[in-house]
């Protein structure tokens, strides 16, 4: 049995471990053959997801940390040992592993698309080899939850989007990366305490039904939470009956406001959410309680905020779980990992569906005079760009270390200003989009002669 514990064990001697079997394999053989000779691999994502027209990229700052901090130690080299698969000479290799490569990357809370280089790595094979599942598994999920977040934060026209998933996540470090990248998809904040203090993310709480229901009765638990917390209180007020609940809020507002305080909100989880909503924000506009706030939940996604707020439900505030937390109706992104570009020259796949791109790249974005984005250029990193067009790609490290850190109010603001940005033929929650995309004449060109030139020589 394993003897670590089931939250946390991931740390930087044994990360290298956290990789499919066949990137070491792979590496052992080359470096048996003597091909450790530098690669450039490109990450993007091959589609859109359903009702998808753009992505949101996350996970960067994870992958940097990753690439500074991966290491083989003692009783990881112990383990692969034991697999009597590895030379001796390989795993006198990876005792002394450190990435020394070089990273460019589109930065978090930036807008993509399919086809686009997501991130750029160049390094010694073996280095690039190793890496290759962190880097997917990090990217894919954290770009496939800042995606559908930002969707949601779209969908509530201004309000505030709380995530509410941890309960619902899959596994506790993913209730962590859902966190942060829907606060940078523009949340304004999560439950996940945890978060909180990792990253400094605002957290958001209110009660649950089983404390009302701990009480004699409804108001009891209103008055004892509201003695309590008297700054941060949110009562929960669907327990029973949402009106009455509504009016005992008000009773308690009111002996709050006697005593120097201000009932900051309540929340609606459940039942006819668009009538409900509107009769509590009547019932608290008419007892003077205009600023205190309603908060609504309960298995929401975005296109329920959507719904609510057109048929004309009132709220400030959305708390969305499951869905967010799951991305349900779109639960991954299909990013790959792919060689472009070695020592030898260019580098391409043909394979049906799967066919690349080759070569070291840089994406070109050209905006009209407002900003607003027109087309993508995706070109050779040594080409210059179109006209008035700007880059998307950046480096982030160098020889191994990060030398572009953003922060994480840079990223948030990044994404608002992107998602603020869209162009409007771009269907926001249904349908896929369909922003162009476009190679450059000298990128199509190369494209073109090695498909041809693989085909005659693999064909």
């Amino acid at each position: 049995m394993p003897t670590y514990p089931t939250f946390g064990f991931l740390t930087p001697q044994n990360m290298g471990l956290l990789t499919d079997l066949y990137e070491l394999t792979m590496a052992d053989s080359y470096f048996r053959q003597g091909m450790n000779d530098w690669a450039t691999f490109d990450v993007f994502v091959r589609e859109l997801p359903a009702d998808r027209s753009f992505l949101v990229s996350a996970g960067l700052e994870a992958v940097l940390h990753y690439l500074e901090h991966v290491r083989f130690d003692g009783e990881a080299l112990d383990y692969l040992r034991s697999l009597n698969r590895f030379s001796e000479g390989f795993l006198d290799y990876l005792r002394d592993f450190r990435f020394s490569g070089s990273v460019r990357a589109i930065p978090e809370g930036e807008v993509f698309f399919p086809q686009e280089p997501l991130l750029e790595v160049t390094a010694p094979r073996i280095e690039t080899q190793v890496i290759e599942t962190f880097l997917l598994n990090t990217l894919n999920f954290q770009v496939t939850i800042a995606s559908k977040a930002a969707r949601v934060v779209l969908a509530a026209q201004g309000c505030g989007v709380i995530d509410f998933s941890p309960r619902r996540d899959h596994g506790a470090d993913a209730a962590l990366k859902v966190a942060r990248a829907s606060y940078i998809a523009g949340c304004i904040g999560t439950s996940c305490v945890l978060a909180g203090q990792l990253y400094g993310i605002p957290v958001f709480g209110t009660m649950a039904h089983s404390y009302v229901m701990s009480f004699p009765d409804e108001l009891s638990a209103f008055r004892a939470f509201a003695a309590d917390f008297p700054e941060n209180s949110v009562l929960l007020i669907d327990t029973y009956d949402t009106i009455k609940g509504a009016e005992r809020a008000i009773i308690v507002a009111r002996e709050m406001a006697a005593r120097g305080h201000r009932l900051r909100g309540v929340r609606l989880d459940s039942g006819d959410l668009v009538a409900t909503s509107r009769q509590v924000r009547a019932l608290l506009n008419a007892a003077g309680l205009r600023e205190t706030q309603i908060v609504l939940s309960g298995g929401l996604n975005e296109f329920k905020v959507a719904d609510l707020l057109q048929a004309g439900a009132v709220a400030d505030a959305f708390g969305v779980g499951t869905e967010l937390g799951t991305s349900a109706d779109a639960p991954f992104v299909e990013g790959v990992y792919k060689l472009v570009e070695d020592a030898e020259g260019y580098r391409v796949k043909l394979s049906t569906g799967k066919a690349t791109l080759p070569g070291r790249k840089q994406v070109w974005r050209t905006a009209d005079t407002k900003g607003i984005p027109q087309h993508d250029t995706i070109a050779l990193a040594e080409e210059t760009g179109p006209p008035g067009a700007g880059p998307l790609l950046v480096e982030v490290m160098r020889d191994g270390r990060t030398v572009r850190p953003d922060d994480l109010d840079e990223m948030r603001a990044r994404c608002r200003d992107r998602l603020a940005l869209l162009p409007s033929p771009l269907p926001v929650l249904r349908g896929s989009g369909t922003f162009p995309v476009r190679l450059s004449p000298a990128l199509e060109a190369l494209r073109v002669r090695m498909y041809e030139e693989a085909a005659r020589e693999n064909g």
